[in-house]
């Protein structure tokens, strides 16, 4: 079956500054990368739609929305903290991200696509019930999970995480909703300095220590992520695929490389074709090394194919 790639050029025009990390070239890095390699011509493209204000509800209070919308400056930047601004087209950037989850999960829900992948920014794992930070102004993750649960009428989703940092927000949303099993791995202690406790029964949070490489990444998956995936069973896995945790990447201190995330890959599909009917949405969130985010998303979609 297909496998879908959801992107739209609204989300190249969102910018924080020419120095900023979390720039446009990460997806034209993806994309020369597809490109090159000839995986493009196996995806079937689509445009990410604007996320409605239903869908962003689910998991953002309503008046941090009216908030995010009047921020959005006319011209020039608006900060929103340290490291999180917008620019003129940062709203519909981040609206065309949680709309890309949403669209993802409509199609692998409707047999459309077996797996769909969101090259989508600004990314959004850190983006709380009500408050951006970390890059993030909407959950892409989380919505779509809610839209899958509320919408489509599943019973239990799952959400992994193996961003080189911990998912704060995603944790903040769905903790304590026993639909949703939620599992990270991430560099502790590091940014955002949370995920060193398990906030709620349905939060599985995997910290990892600084310099480990892919053997310790591996085995604690297989020890931790993999018993709770198979007692839950989820009817869909949705992947924040944040590939910082690479060894290159500047903002992290993991050893991932792409030979990782190929087989954390292979993993969730082998639970996926066991529980999902083989449907996963991933949806991109870290990875700020280009040449090594270009090739671990290849990896990832490789993984996908069934292909090494």
């Amino acid at each position: 079956m297909a496998i879908a790639y959801i992107s739209h050029p609204d989300c190249l025009l969102h910018e924080m500054g020419s120095h900023h990390p979390e720039q446009p070239a990460r997806l034209s890095a993806i994309n020369d990368r597809l490109i090159a390699s000839g995986l493009d011509m196996a995806l079937h493209h689509h445009d990410a739609p604007l996320a409605q204000r239903e869908q962003l509800s689910r998991c953002h209070d309503a008046a941090y929305i009216d908030r995010i919308h009047a921020e959005n400056p006319e011209s020039g930047l608006a900060w929103l903290d340290g490291d999180t601004a917008m620019n003129p087209h940062s709203l519909d950037a981040a609206l065309r991200a949680a709309g890309a989850a949403v669209l993802a999960v409509d199609l692998v829900m409707a047999g459309k696509a077996s797996q769909a992948f969101c090259g989508v920014r600004p990314p959004g794992h850190h983006a709380e019930h009500d408050r951006a930070m970390g890059f993030c102004f909407f959950n892409n993750i989380a919505i779509a999970a809610r839209h899958a649960l509320d919408v489509h009428g599943l019973e239990r989703v799952a959400i992994v995480d193996f961003d080189v940092h911990h998912g704060n927000g995603t944790e903040d949303i769905v903790a304590g909703d026993q639909r949703i099993l939620f599992c990270s791995t991430f560099q502790h202690p590091f940014y955002p300095y949370t995920g060193d406790g398990e906030a709620a029964p349905n939060i599985l949070n995997t910290p990892l220590a600084a310099g480990a490489a892919g053997a310790v990444f591996r085995e604690q998956v297989e020890r931790h992520w993999l018993p709770r995936l198979e007692a839950f069973a989820p009817q869909l896995i949705l992947v924040s695929a944040g590939f910082d945790a690479h060894q290159a990447d500047p903002l992290g201190g993991l050893g991932l490389v792409d030979q990782d995330f190929a087989w954390v890959t292979r993993r969730l599909c082998d639970q996926a074709d066991r529980s999902a009917g083989g449907r996963i949405v991933s949806s991109l969130e870290g990875g700020y090394d280009l040449h090594a985010l270009a090739r671990s998303v290849e990896a990832h979609l490789k993984a996908f194919l069934g292909e090494d």
